[in-house]
C-alpha cells in the first residue's frame, strides 16, 4: 500500500512528532463517533483513548451499546469518526480517501466476522477461500497456493483444504476465516465476536488458534467479544463503558503446569484526567454526582460527599 502516507513520517517532516502513541500499532486519540438517527443524535464514542502495542493481543469488552463494535468498525476502515484521531500501523484513518481505505482493508488489516457467511464463499473450498484475497491482490498462482496451504496448516486445517464451508463445523469455519484474514500478511487482525456462535470447547480452540497466530506471526490482534473465556487467552482486556475505556485487566501468563496466570484490574485515566469507577465501587460507597478527593504522598483517595450523604462512614474509601 503506497498511496496512504505514514502519519508519523509526515509529522516528522513537519517537525511535529508527538509522543502520544508514536510507538504504538493502534492509536485512538479522543475518538468521538456520533450517529444521526432521524432527529436524534446518538453518541457511540465520546472521547475514547486507546493505545495498542505492536504484537499485542487484546480483547475489547463491554455491554451492548457501549461502543466496542463502533470502535472496531472505525479501526477496520468501515466507519469514520466524527472527531479525534484513529491511526493504525502509521496510517491515519480520518480523511483517508475511499480508494486508500480499500487498499488499507486489503493490505493493512484482516477482519474476522462472527457469522461464517460474511467470512467465506460457500461455493469455494477452504483453500480457494484463502486464495481469494491473494487473487485480488495480484499474487501469482504458485505463491498463493503455497501461502494458503501454510495458513491452513497454521490454523490446524491442512487436512480439510478441499472442504467447502457446509462440510466444516462452526469452529472449523472460523479457523478458515482466520486464515483468510491473514492471507495478505496484515499488520493487524480484527475479530468481531469470533466465538459468538460457538460452544465453550470450540470457543477455546478458536482463541488458542488466535494465540498461536499472535505468537508465530507477531500480528497485532484486537478481539471484540462477550466471551467470558477471553481473559484466559489475551494479554490485556479493555472494558468500554459509555463510549470510553473504563477499565483494563492485565494478565501475566504462567507457563509452569499447575500455576494459574495472575490478573490485575486497573481503572483507565484518559488524557484529560477522566476516569470511570467500576459500578460496584460506586454502589458500595453510594457515590452520587460529586465525590471528595484527598491526595497523599503516593496515592489519592475517593470519598463520598458528606454533604449529600451525611450517614456515609468515612472509613470507606477506594484507593
Amino acid at each position: 500500500m503506497t498511496d496512504a502516507p505514514r502519519f508519523w513520517e509526515l509529522q516528522e517532516a513537519k517537525g511535529d512528532r508527538r509522543s502520544f502513541g508514536a510507538d504504538s500499532m493502534i492509536v485512538c486519540d479522543n475518538l468521538v463517533k456520533i450517529y444521526q438517527v432521524v432527529d436524534i443524535q446518538v453518541v457511540a464514542l465520546q472521547g475514547l483513548d486507546l493505545l495498542v502495542a505492536p504484537g499485542e493481543f487484546i480483547a475489547i469488552v463491554g455491554a451492548s451499546g457501549s461502543g466496542k463494535s463502533t470502535l472496531l468498525n472505525i479501526l477496520g476502515g468501515l466507519d469514520t469518526p466524527s472527531a479525534g484521531e484513529a491511526i493504525v500501523a502509521g496510517y491515519p484513518l480520518v480523511g483517508m480517501s475511499s480508494e486508500s481505505k480499500t487498499l488499507y482493508r486489503r493490505h493493512i488489516i484482516g477482519f474476522v466476522w462472527q457469522q461464517a457467511a460474511r467470512n467465506l464463499f460457500p461455493y469455494l473450498s477452504a483453500l480457494e477461500n484463502v486464495e481469494m484475497s491473494m487473487i485480488l491482490a495480484g499474487t501469482s498462482r504458485r505463491q498463493r497456493v503455497a501461502a494458503a496451504e501454510d495458513l491452513l496448516e497454521l490454523v490446524g486445517l491442512a487436512d480439510r483444504r478441499s472442504h467447502r464451508p457446509d462440510q466444516l463445523s462452526g469452529g472449523e469455519q472460523q479457523r478458515v476465516a482466520i486464515a483468510v484474514a491473514l492471507a495478505n500478511d496484515p499488520s493487524v487482525l480484527l475479530a468481531d465476536e469470533p466465538t459468538g456462535e460457538l460452544d465453550t470447547t470450540t470457543s477455546s480452540e478458536v482463541f488458542q488458534v488466535l494465540r498461536d497466530v499472535n505468537t508465530e506471526r507477531s500480528v497485532t490482534i484486537v478481539v471484540v467479544t462477550h466471551d467470558p473465556l477471553v481473559d484466559e487467552h489475551v494479554n490485556r482486556t479493555v472494558a468500554i463503558r459509555d463510549g470510553r475505556t473504563s477499565t483494563e485487566t492485565l494478565r501475566t501468563r504462567i507457563d509452569r503446569p499447575g500455576e494459574a496466570a495472575a490478573t490485575e484490574e486497573y481503572v483507565v485515566l484518559d488524557r484529560v484526567g477522566r476516569l470511570q469507577l467500576p459500578e460496584h465501587y460506586v454502589d458500595a460507597l453510594h457515590l452520587e454526582r460529586r465525590v471528595r478527593l484527598t491526595l497523599d504522598d503516593d496515592h489519592a483517595s475517593v470519598w463520598p460527599d458528606r454533604a449529600s450523604d451525611p450517614d456515609t462512614d468515612e472509613g470507606e474509601e477506594e484507593e
